[in-house]
């Protein structure tokens, strides 16, 4: 990272700044070229390990993408805010994000997609509901297993 001196390395920073990002933009490979989908999303730990849950209509180029290459980076950002200044060049921008690169897999099971609902509501309203297998049914789930990340901030 070239500004260390934005790096966030403490982890419990790091899941407030998660906590406050709402959308996860999802960067796929498409035979060489990137295909960029900003999504909502959630998230699970296990100890420091992260997941990431979405959910999106069964078909279309991302579902199509996704059959053939699982590795996706992602970027989320949040607390933006411009600094002004005199010149133009020494204005500056406050801001916080988490960049990073996984696997994503497919949740087939019920209970693991209305486990994933939980999950994904839970983050983007702070509330618990109640979910099915006939509301789950019709959307596909999937989950990003976290494989690298970092975190910058400019206060």
């Amino acid at each position: 990272m070239r500004r260390v001196d934005r790096e966030v390395v403490e982890f419990d920073r790091i899941m407030e700044i998660l906590d406050q990002c709402k959308v996860c933009r999802v960067g796929l490979n498409d035979e060489g070229e990137v295909y960029i989908v900003p999504m909502n999303f959630g998230y699970s730990l296990d100890g420091e390990d992260l997941t990431l849950y979405f959910h999106c209509a069964k078909e279309g180029r991302r579902m199509d993408i996704l059959k053939t290459n699982q590795i996706v980076g992602f970027e989320m950002d949040c607390n933006h805010n411009l600094i002004e200044a005199d010149t133009a060049c020494r204005h500056s921008f406050k801001y916080a994000s988490i960049i990073g690169t996984g696997e994503a897999c497919f949740i087939e099971n019920p209970k693991e997609k209305m486990d994933g609902f939980h999950i994904i509501m839970k983050h983007q309203t702070g509330k618990e509901f109640e979910f099915n297998e006939q509301m789950v049914a019709p959307v596909t789930m999937f989950k990003v297993k976290v494989r690298n990340y970092c975190c910058k901030e400019q206060r």
